[in-house]
């Protein structure tokens, strides 16, 4: 090492070159990284959807899902298989086992999905894909027209929008399909003695375009085309059904009303009180944010120049300008950390070295920032916290070095010498420490699920940055200073008022080191054990206060949001009217609150941007298209606030007023008002399964209400949706004798209420259905299907109710499956300031669940939502913090050459546990996941110093020092360079803890566990430290002696030990 130190001293071009070198490819890679809030998840699942158009959920699960699972049985490299039997679709969600090959899997399931052959004649053909994940970048809303012209204009904008080269996906939503209704009155078939299969034939048979062939003419080749496709109602009402004997047609518009309209969907959306639609620009794979923005901004004018009065263009939501603001909160914190950062460093060491030193952080970060491309890094919010936690970490080696040749330069070396045995001096320690803060930040990159993958980008930034300031401390910062001003080597800057300040700072440290601690630190030495207890005893009362729940340990906080929504679940079934009337009052009880808040403030200044309006599903974001809910008994009404430093109220505050408004709906089977953030689903959530459905209801029940007795739960739910009415249809024995089978009959019901599909219309880029059924008014009560004539083989209409008998009963809405078996999510709302989540299932899991399981043989339940990926996460921690410190212990043996005198720097890492959780107290937030991750990569830091003080020891001792001098000598020498990095390390971090955003919330409580966890372990290491070396070197010489008391002086001046 001394070697190539010297010879970059030596060869001060190399030194700056390579600066340069990583300052310039960091500035070019910073140029070119790819933009994006969180870095994309990769999710192994694929996903296959079948419709089953007119089907009711028991028929879907019966008929479709049970096929798919049986077919996928056995596939290599599935783990969880989640099924969701909805009416009229079956969707399949096929999560596969970690680092599975995904396109080989999905071509697997492909072959054996396309080979089913069992599958009911009225479903489609299956669709097989991979969920690669598709970021909403710009949600846009248009609003004010009728929705046949809302959607010929959001079509165009798509159109428009697609064009464009940066980008690629544009989604329509809440824009219903359009559908030619060919509607056939009871009372008109009987009248022609029509059949509607005979309607269907008719139409297929007449409206289509056959290309003939070729004509060879001596001219040349012609085409020969027949052209009779119907393309309008109009069209289709002029096609010949039937023709008479006499030579006069019966025409479709003779026996019914062709209504080119909609598909029956349920799905509304208002914005403001005015019909809307969304269209949201996703963007996938390797496409950059701010280029698709970008691209957008510059396109908006000349999409609202092309919509006619009265349409109003809103751009609702922009990632892009999120994503601006945040990385600007957080750069302002970065600004503000390093600039306290060089204001610590310039008081305490002279100016021109605290600038070399400081200038270590810029280097490091674009050093590390170059090397982004080749870990497949983007430039997202991990990235820019991960630079901000390393802030005053990368600094701590260049500290060390600075210092240690700032002291061989006032021992009379000069600047060149001092640079190199300075530096080579502690080079082993400041390696081997900064490789144990590596070791402690690796776990961020295995924890496993979604959030994990996200950490994965935040630990690979800290590695990288101090790797980088590893570089930059031994090579670059000694070539630096040993050239720095020759001509003032001496250090004797003229006495300006800050060299003067300067000389006061540090005159107070050393008088501090002189008159404070070294008879603090004689004290602690000669009671050591006494002080080792001590500390004992402060680590058992932090796991008391946790235990007693002073302190609550909780997965996930909930994120902070702009949004606030309120979502009602009626009973299943209920009419789209009744959701309509609830939803309405929801909204007004929403612009009553608006008004409450903002008052008469002027447009810029109100806290509300506007309502939004969602009838028959919900609005998906942060979840994926399962977490949605649909159906005519579905509402939402969506809140957007402006951000947090825009209004004088939280959103918080508007749900619980928003609540209070709305007060009871008395048929809500939920009602729940929350916040849009970060949301890893329900924080609790149970999933039961059981062998009976009766048996698992009521399970479901005795579970609802247990959660119901605890304080702080509300808006209790599951998705059993068990409660919409139906009619099952059963063939009478005599209709056999008429040739009727159950079949016949199933169909010509469906035909007549669901509608018969005759073919498919090209229309732009959609094939609209044509459908023969009962007109609406015939289609809306059991009176309806009792006057139905079911037709025999031989052509006899008899009365419904003459052959079949339609049974009442009550089905179910959706069914889902779990690994083969159907499974009940329980699900509910926690409020935090009562209790946590965790003290919920805990509870469950030792008092209510075991009860259950007794009263039900062969109840199982998992854990669903937070509570879920909290065990994921968890595990893959413990794993791997388990190995870090193994790796962190190896690394200290390494340099210490000692088996146990590890144990003496290690023992700082439990108490840097304690300073975290006292951290957390003193800023008044109750630690998380988050924090863990903190503590873990804490656990790297603290030893640093602690390594550095322990080498100095065994240093002094080699050199011939008595025991406790050189253990007293190190504290001293080491006093002012641990205080140092301690403080650069906490101001660093210090703007990060108080600044409360969306853009900091993740790291926050990492900030508070490394902040709080370094500054207490400074104490640990300047006085625990030593005491721990004293008595290790005690119980040594102890054992050595066989049990005898030491003769006094029999320490002496023994070296220090390297064995065991």
């Amino acid at each position: 090492m001394s070697r190539l130190v010297g010879w970059f001293v030596a060869n001060p071009v190399a030194a700056n070159l390579l600066m340069a070198m990583m300052v310039g490819t960091g500035l070019l890679a910073g140029m070119s990284l790819r933009q994006e809030e969180f870095p994309s998840v990769e999710m192994d699942v694929i996903l296959v959807a079948v419709p089953y158009l007119g089907a009711a959920p028991e028929e879907v699960e019966e008929g479709v899902c049970l096929r798919v699972e049986e077919a996928i049985d056995g596939t290599v490299g599935i783990d969880h298989v989640t099924s969701w039997a909805g009416e009229g679709r079956c969707t399949v969600f096929i999560e596969l086992v970690h680092g599975t090959e995904v396109m080989g899997a999905l071509a697997d399931i492909q072959s054996s999905v396309f080979g089913i052959s069992s599958f009911p004649i009225e479903t489609e053909k299956p669709v097989v894909f991979h969920a690669a994940p598709s970021d909403e970048i710009i949600t846009i809303l248009l609003s004010g027209a009728d929705e046949r012209a809302l959607k010929a204009h959001a079509r165009r904008l798509r159109g428009g929008l697609r064009s464009l080269p940066e980008i690629s996906q544009v989604r329509l939503e809440f824009v219903r399909e359009d559908e030619i209704s060919v509607e056939v009155s009871e009372e008109s078939l009987r009248r022609y003695g029509l059949r509607f299969d005979q309607v269907v034939d008719a139409l297929r048979r007449s409206s289509l375009d056959v290309p003939g062939g070729t004509l060879k003419t001596p001219g040349g080749e012609v085409l020969l085309r027949s052209k009779a496709q119907a393309r309008t109602a109009r069209e289709f009402e002029s096609v010949v059904l039937r023709t008479r004997a006499d030579g006069t047609a019966v025409r479709v518009r003779d026996v019914a009303r062709v209504v080119d309209g909609f598909v029956e969907d349920d799905r509304r959306l208002r914005f403001e009180g005015k019909p809307a639609v969304l269209l949201e620009l996703l963007r996938s794979g390797t496409q950059d944010t701010a280029e698709i923005a970008g691209a957008f901004h510059d396109y908006l004018d000349r999409a609202r120049a092309q919509l006619p009065e009265g349409v109003e263009l809103h751009v609702i939501e922009d990632e892009s300008e999120d994503l601006r603001s945040r990385l600007g909160t957080l750069a302002r914190t970065t600004t503000s950390g390093f600039l306290l950062v060089l204001a610590a460093l310039g008081l305490v060491l002279r100016f021109r070295l605290a600038i070399w030193v400081a200038l270590g952080i810029p280097i490091a970060l674009l050093g590390a920032l170059a090397l982004f491309p080749m870990a497949g890094y983007t430039f997202s919010l991990m990235a820019i916290i991960g630079f901000l936690l390393v802030l005053g970490i990368v600094v701590d080696d260049a500290i060390v070095v600075g210092e240690r040749v700032y002291a061989h330069e006032a021992a009379g070396e000069s600047p060149e010498t001092a640079a190199v045995r300075g530096t080579a001096e502690v080079a082993v320690p400041v390696i081997f420490g900064v490789l144990t803060t590596v070791a402690a930040f690796t776990p961020l990159l295995f924890v496993t699920g979604v959030m994990g993958q996200m950490f994965q980008v935040l630990g690979g930034t800290v590695i990288l940055c101090l790797l980088a300031s590893l570089v930059e401390a031994k090579l670059i910062l000694p070539a630096h200073l040993a050239h720095r001003g020759k001509r003032k080597a001496r250090w004797t800057l003229r006495q300006s008022r800050w060299s003067r300040l300067q000389d006061r700072t540090s005159g107070a440290v050393e008088d501090f080191v002189l008159r404070k601690y070294r008879p603090w630190l004689e004290r602690a030495l000669e009671w050591r054990y006494a002080v080792f207890a001590f500390a004992v005893g402060a680590m058992l009362l932090g796991g008391a206060l946790i235990r007693a729940g002073w302190i609550d340990l909780q997965f996930f906080a909930g994120s902070p949001g702009d949004s606030v929504y309120a979502t009602v679940v009626l009973p299943s079934g209920t009419a789209q009217e009744r959701t309509e009337t609830v939803a309405a009052q929801l909204e007004a009880a929403a612009q009553a609150t608006r008004r409450e808040f903002d008052g008469d403030a002027p447009p810029d200044e109100r806290g509300v941007r506007f309502v939004l309006r969602a009838v028959g599903s919900t609005l998906e974001r942060f979840g994926g298209p399962m977490d949605s809910l649909s159906g005519s008994h579905v509402a939402q009404v969506v809140v957007e606030l402006t951000p947090p430093d825009g209004r004088n109220f939280t959103s918080e505050q508007f749900a619980d007023r928003w609540r209070e408004r709305v007060g009871e709906i008395p048929d809500a089977r939920e009602l729940s008002f929350e916040q849009w953030g970060m949301s890893l689903g329900h924080p609790v959530g149970l999933n039961l399964s059981a062998p009976d459905p009766d048996m698992l209801d009521s399970a479901v029940a005795e579970l609802r209400a247990e959660l119901a007795t605890f304080d702080g739960v509300s808006e209790i739910g599951d998705t059993s949706e068990r409660g919409k009415r139906e009619v099952r249809l059963r063939l009478r024995p005599e209709a056999e004798m008429l040739g009727l089978r159950q079949r016949d009959l199933a169909q010509q019901v469906r035909a007549a209420f669901y509608g018969a599909e005759a073919q498919r219309v090209p229309r732009g880029d959609e094939d609209v259905r044509v459908m023969v059924r009962y007109p609406r008014a015939e289609r809306r009560s059991l009176a309806d299907l009792e006057e139905m004539r079911v037709r025999t083989p031989d052509g006899v209409q008899i009365p419904f109710s003459a052959v079949a008998e339609a049974v009442p009963g009550i089905g179910y809405s959706t069914i889902t499956r779990l690994d083969g078996r159907r499974v009940v999510t329980v699900s509910a709302d926690v409020d935090r300031s009562i209790v946590t989540p965790e003290e919920i299932v805990r509870s469950l899991r030792v008092s209510v669940m075991p009860q259950l399981e007794a009263r039900y043989p062969g109840l199982a339940w998992g854990l669903e939502g937070e509570q879920f990926q909290r065990t994921i996460a968890m595990r893959g921690l413990g794993t791997a913090f388990t190995v870090a410190m193994l790796a962190v212990y190896v690394l200290l043996a390494i340099p210490l050459r000692s088996y146990l005198q590890p144990a003496v720097v290690m023992v700082a890492i439990p108490f840097g546990l304690l300073g975290a959780l006292i951290g957390h107290l003193v800023i008044g937030r109750d630690p998380d996941f988050m924090s863990l991750l903190g503590v873990v990569a804490l656990s790297g830091v603290v030893v640093n110093d602690s390594l550095v003080l322990v080498d100095f020891v065994n240093r002094r001792r080699n050199e011939g020092l008595d025991l406790i001098q050189a253990v007293r000598n190190a504290g001293l020498a080491r006093f002012r360079p641990i205080f140092l990095t301690s403080l650069t390390t906490f101001l660093g971090l210090l703007p990060l803890i108080f600044v409360e955003s969306e853009a900091t919330f993740f790291a926050r409580p990492i900030a508070i566990s490394l902040a709080f966890g370094v500054a207490f372990a400074t104490l640990i290491t300047l006085f625990l430290v030593p005491c721990a070396y004293l008595i290790l070197e005690d119980l040594r010489g102890f054992s050595e002696r066989g049990g005898r008391t030491p003769v006094s002086g029999e320490e002496g001046r023994a070296p220090a030990r390297t064995g065991p």
